[in-house]
């Protein structure tokens, strides 16, 4: 039982990766989210022509942020995953129990991805981003960058933080039994965790929403940044290197 849950939570991981990199494709671009002709093209469109275009509708959008949300966030959940495997030697925690702790995280996740869908819609329509989601002007891009950084040092970043680098700590406070109670336990996570990475996902807006190689970076750093050994020295360096990014953006832009 263990091992066909891990490996169908490993499945579904690259399953998504897979199914972005199939919609990347679609929109004709390569992994580092340059366009070619045909996305060169769609990131001029006018998101108020005539015509259907999925970029600029709700639906799609959304489908493509929570598949992105599988993709980026899932991974980060390991280590809250092996913190309530051992509980369950420790503590009376379940499979089914196990099972609610990812179903609620997942489910604050795909929440924000309507969210961020809304928001990319009401910056392409203000015609902040173009058409692939990447800011059209350096000072939004590199203004977004220095928020993302200095983010990093404020204290909700490290209360939210806190808790997802020390899950453990979470569950032994806030511990429930059975599958309700992992679904509790999993929307709390989750909800901190949307306050530990949020800025992250922004930065698709930087870099491109489909842009693959920057997406990818992003999971990176949240996957290191959430480990118990060295998340915690990460975070600080991360916002010095966004905040000088940001400013390089700007000043070159």
């Amino acid at each position: 039982m263990r091992s066909t849950l891990w490996l169908s939570f490993f499945a579904a991981i690259l399953a998504a990766w897979w199914v972005m990199y199939a919609m990347s494709l679609d929109m004709d671009l390569d992994l580092l989210g340059r366009p070619g002709e045909m996305g060169a093209a769609m990131a001029a469109m006018d998101p108020r022509m005539p015509m259907y275009m999925p970029m600029a509708n709700f639906g799609p959008l959304f489908w493509m942020w929570a598949i992105m949300m599988a993709a980026m966030m899932l991974p980060t959940l390991v280590p809250t995953l092996r913190a309530y495997e051992d509980l369950m030697i420790s503590a009376n925690g379940t499979r089914t129990g196990w099972l609610g702790v990812l179903l609620g995280y997942f489910i604050v996740w795909v929440v924000f991805a309507a969210a961020i869908t809304g928001a990319q819609l009401a910056l392409l329509f203000g015609g902040v981003i173009d058409m692939l989601g990447i800011a059209r002007s350096p000072w939004v891009g590199g203004g977004l960058l220095l928020v993302v950084g200095l983010f990093q040092f404020t204290r909700a970043k490290e209360i939210c933080h806190g808790v997802c680098h020390a899950p453990a700590m979470y569950f032994l406070g806030h511990w429930r039994t059975g599958f309700a109670g992992g679904l509790r336990m999993g929307l709390g996570l989750g909800a901190f965790c949307v306050g530990c990475c949020w800025g992250f996902m922004a930065l698709g807006f930087v870099g491109g929403v489909m842009n693959l190689a920057w997406m990818g970076l992003a999971t990176l750093f949240m996957v290191i940044e959430k480990l118990p050994q060295i998340g915690h020295v990460v975070t600080k360096p991360m916002g010095i290197l966004l905040c000088l990014a940001g400013l390089a953006v700007m000043i070159g832009g």
